[in-house]
């Protein structure tokens, strides 16, 4: 009987490790994790300087800046309430820093316009999943190696709202955390551009002129 039992064990090992995907730990990867900027439909941003703590406690300054990922379609009033179902920017790794302990954010918001600043927190979980995107293959692509590169997305939205995902090991983009942003006193530039704001396009111009800004919708 006792045999029995065991062989009944020994048979549901062996199935279950059957049935789990490959692991990704050996495929290749970046050793950097990415940060990328996104913002609402015509909700144009510049960011202006972003700086991460890892970890370890260590600080990363000038972690990347310039405008951020979004699109400009036929201008339809529900276009910019919301985020999308896919986010992705172009990737920049945050060389030296192990996964984020927090990130800092500073950064004009050109339809108001406003300059904005945060620190975020990033949680626990989320780094479990960064961890696990690029060293676990996806159970419906097993076939596929794992993901290449750890990303974290920062969306910038009008008001002063910091919506943060990150991408799991299949592929999908998963909310981690929202901050409140505060007002930057000095302005745009921290002062030093004489209160001018990055220039804003005219299909955003057009959009906000026609449809206004949907705050509280992010």
């Amino acid at each position: 009987m006792r045999a029995l039992v065991f062989l009944l064990g020994a048979l549901l090992i062996s199935a279950c490790q059957a049935a789990a995907p490959p692991s990704g730990k050996n495929d290749p990867k970046n050793q950097w994790w990415s940060l990328s900027f996104v913002e609402p439909t015509y909700m144009k941003v510049w960011v202006e300087d972003t700086a991460v703590e890892d970890i370890n406690g260590k600080l990363f300054r000038r972690t990347g800046g310039g405008t951020a990922a979004s699109d400009e379609p036929a201008g339809d009033a529900a276009f910019a309430r919301g985020w999308g179902e896919k986010i992705s920017s172009s990737t920049r790794g945050v060389v030296g820093a192990d996964l984020p302990k927090r990130i800092y954010v500073r950064w004009q918001s050109v339809v108001e316009p406003q300059t904005y600043r945060a620190w975020v927190d990033i949680p626990e979980e989320a780094r479990q999943i960064l961890h696990a995107s690029v060293n676990e293959r996806c159970p419906s692509s097993s076939e596929e190696t794992a993901n290449y590169r750890a990303k974290v997305y920062l969306g910038l939205a009008p008001g002063g709202i910091v919506q943060v995902w990150v991408l799991d090991k299949c592929m999908k983009s998963i909310k981690v955390a929202h901050a409140q942003a505060e007002i930057e006193p000095l302005g745009p530039h921290l002062g030093k551009s004489g209160g001018k704001y990055y220039p804003l396009s005219e299909k955003s111009k057009n959009y906000v002129k026609k449809y206004g800004i949907p705050y509280g919708s992010w």
